[in-house]
């Protein structure tokens, strides 16, 4: 164990290389989760090292269906404004261990500028772990509750003088704390080789391979309307409702990068950096859908009366099975250059990318016979209380659709800062990008004609979307005292059609828009030891794909718009000498201004345009899965004779849902707060000891939550775990 404070203080860091300045004068809410933080507090996966951070929050995954990362930053889908080292990675996968990471950074508000296509609410980039020359091997391996296992290796050395190599290895196993089937397991290597280090010009060779097999989590039966509120009556949060025999995600990764710096002089550098990366993941699900009968002897959705209380009788897409490869090449150029006209110093930053991605997608379902019709007519039905994990029909696999796209994206931007004076500093960039997307679809008809004879393949036409995408983004920020900036910023993004490969139908309008407002001070304490923060911010989604519903225009149409009005707070650092803090406050006020077509708002009474539903959002209502007030800190003191004790809670305010019509009442869940604790020893400068306890009052809550009309589930938070791990330094 190491302290933390030297990893979060802002005024040397910069969190990419397109940024030009360092974070206390960079006109942006920032947040930098250091390695030692995750570490400090056992967090394994980045959905629970997102879910410290306030103002994020996570969806049941794509179409419900768990199939990768659903992040929701500040009222918007970050799901695919993530990037690895400052350049794009949208497939949309599960990323299940920080094991090569060295941070995660969380950059807020429309970014499109800095992140590429999209980023309404923000970008989130993890930083990989590279050599360094420390000539330090560090071993870690844990175990606990809920059959957690996990060893480490991160071994960081020089050959020579001019050679640093660097391994980081994992192997990892944990059941869900407080469910009954789901678990996780992977492994991951990770090497890495720098030539030239310490000198001018330094190439670096980066692999990273990981598979995951893993029981994904769908969770409960969760209905939030006028008949439930929350789970169902009679469902013990350790329940599972899939089949455990069947259900699996598995996960491979393979990614491979190269990068090139020189520095020409002090004053310009440049860095290439290239890469190479494969996905693939195959999911087999069978979320807890079909009809539910309560024991009152009622449908808790609908309030129908149900013959068979207490009963589930599944249906809907049981055995669902998608089986899906991402892969994307890309090249990064990055030019940084800083000279002086008279009194005014510049840094500026020139760049280019270049990437293409393709997408290969297979589904179809897997409870089948062999030639692909369904076994039963019906799937046999559970008690509500007691569900019957273990399914004993016939498994195979039948294939009834196809996926197939690809995204071309190429971008220049630059980005300069100018300091005028010792007070005055202007902080802005524009990026152009020409985003080409193609894909197509095919369905497969069922049940599959007897051998030799071939299933009949329906081909789709080729859907193609082309855009021109420019984003900006301006600061002017005004210095008081050097260790302290007061700043105005203002940036905008743009969503095409389809920025990413998974392309599912034709949609041939205009980008999305978006633009940003923020109004902040950071202040560097305490000699520089305690980084403040403080943001006033507006994230208005200026116009949103929604349905038409008109006959002669049927495609959707950019008529929505959306807005969130907000506070955010953050504190990093040392406060008294062993006493370290990182706490974060966020405030969302997510409005929907028009969530209907033009069409639907001038002719109400128009089939498909009733006011409700997800297509059809109500002008007024607070934005879906959006807290008001959420809070997270983390708190450590040190003593002299080696004894770390820390705390941490988070707190999640409400949340709403899409109403289903204009006479429903808006309905919120609870508010709920969940606690962590740690206590550390080191027993000598190479042997450290450390406990963790994870939701340390064992608090019911539950996450990632669909609600609907006539189905819902949501995953119930993680129950209390502890976990002794041992780090061995040599």
């Amino acid at each position: 164990m190491r302290s933390q404070a030297q990893s979060l203080t802002s005024s040397s860091v910069r969190p990419d290389p397109k940024y030009t300045a360092p974070l206390i004068d960079t006109p942006q809410t920032i947040t930098i989760i250091p390695r030692e933080v995750i570490e400090q507090q056992n967090l394994f996966n980045l959905r629970d090292i997102l879910s410290t951070l306030p103002g994020i929050t996570f969806g049941a995954g794509e179409g419900g269906g768990g199939y990768g990362d659903s992040i929701n930053l500040r009222g918007y889908s970050a799901n695919s404004d993530i990037t690895i080292d400052g350049v794009r990675d949208s497939a949309q996968y599960n990323r299940t261990d920080p094991f090569n990471l060295e941070q995660v950074e969380v950059v807020n508000g429309a970014n499109s500028v800095y992140a590429g296509a999209g980023s309404v609410g923000g970008s989130i980039n993890l930083v990989s772990k590279r050599p360094r020359g420390s000539g330090e091997t560090v071993l870690t391996a844990g175990g606990g509750s809920a059959a957690y296992g996990r060893v480490t290796v991160d071994t960081d050395q020089m050959i020579g003088d001019n050679i640093g190599v660097r391994l980081n290895g994992m192997t990892h196993r944990n059941d869900a704390p407080g469910r009954d089937v789901e678990e996780y397991k992977r492994w991951g290597v990770a090497p890495s080789i720098t030539f030239g280090m310490n000198s001018p010009t330094r190439f670096t060779l980066a692999y990273v391979h990981q598979e995951d097999e893993n029981i994904p989590q769908y969770g409960v039966p969760y209905a939030l309307g006028p008949h439930n509120d929350g789970p169902l009556p009679g469902v013990d949060p350790a329940n599972y409702y899939g089949y455990s025999n069947v259900d699996k995600q598995e996960i491979t990764v393979d990614s491979v990068t190269a990068t090139f710096e020189h520095e020409f002089s002090n004053a310009l550098s440049v860095r290439n950096l290239s890469r190479w990366q494969r996905v693939s993941q195959l999911s087999i699900v069978n979320p807890p859908q079909g009809s539910w009968c309560i024991d009152s002897g009622v449908n808790p959705w609908t309030g129908d009366a149900c013959a068979a209380p207490g009963t589930y009788q599944p249906s809907g897409p049981r055995g669902t099975t998608r089986d899906t490869v991402n892969e994307i090449l890309i090249n990064q150029t990055d030019l940084t250059a800083t000279f002086s006209t008279g009194w005014i110093d510049h840094t500026t930053v020139a760049g280019l990318v270049f990437s293409h991605e393709t997408y290969e997608r297979v589904n179809g379902s897997s409870l089948r016979n062999p030639l692909g019709e369904t076994p039963n007519p019906t799937l046999p039905g559970m008690d509500i209380s007691n569900p019957d994990t273990i399914y004993a029909g016939p498994v195979n696999f039948i294939a009834t659709a196809t996926a197939d796209g690809e995204v071309d994206n190429r971008a220049v931007y630059v980005f300069h800062r100018a300091e005028l004076g010792s007070h005055f500093e202007i902080n802005g960039g524009v990026r152009y990008e020409r985003n080409e997307a193609s894909g197509t679809t095919a369905s497969i008809a069922t049940p599959y004609p007897a051998p030799p004879a071939m299933p009949v393949v329906t081909q789709n036409p080729m859907f193609r979307n082309d855009d021109d995408l420019v984003s900006y983004r301006i600061g002017f920020i005004y210095k008081p005292v050097e260790n302290a900036s007061l700043y105005v910023a203002y940036g905008n993004s743009q969503t095409p059609s389809h920025g990413s490969c998974d392309l599912v139908a034709s949609c041939n309008v205009d980008p999305e828009e978006a633009e940003n407002y923020e109004i902040g001070a950071k202040w560097d304490a305490i000699e520089g030891r305690l980084s403040l923060t403080a943001a006033l911010f507006r994230n208005e989604r200026s116009n949103y794909k929604v349905d038409s519903n008109d006959p002669i225009t049927p495609e959707e149409q950019l008529d929505g718009s959306s807005r969130v009005d907000g506070v955010s707070l953050g504190a990093a650092g040392t406060i008294l000498k062993g006493w370290s803090v990182f706490a974060n406050y966020t405030y969302l006020d997510g409005e929907i201004l028009q969530g209907v077509s033009d069409f639907c708002f001038a002719n109400p009474a128009a089939p498909g345009c009733a006011l409700g539903g997800n297509n059809n959002l109500i002008a007024g209502d607070p934005l879906a899965n959006t807290p008001d007030h959420s809070f997270s800190i983390w708190t450590t003191y040190e003593t002299d004779f080696g004894l770390i004790v820390g705390y941490g809670a988070t707190y999640q305010g409400r949340i709403s849902f899409n109403r289903a019509s204009d006479t429903d009442l808006l309905y919120k869940t609870d508010p709920y707060s969940v606690h962590r604790a740690m206590v550390g020893y080191n027993v000598s400068e190479k042997v450290a000891l450390q406990i963790n306890v994870s939701n340390l009052f064992d608090k019911e809550y539950y996450e990632r939550i669909r609600n609907n009309s006539t189905n819902g589930w949501a995953t119930p938070g993680a129950g209390r775990s502890v976990v002794a791990s041992a780090v061995v330094r040599f």
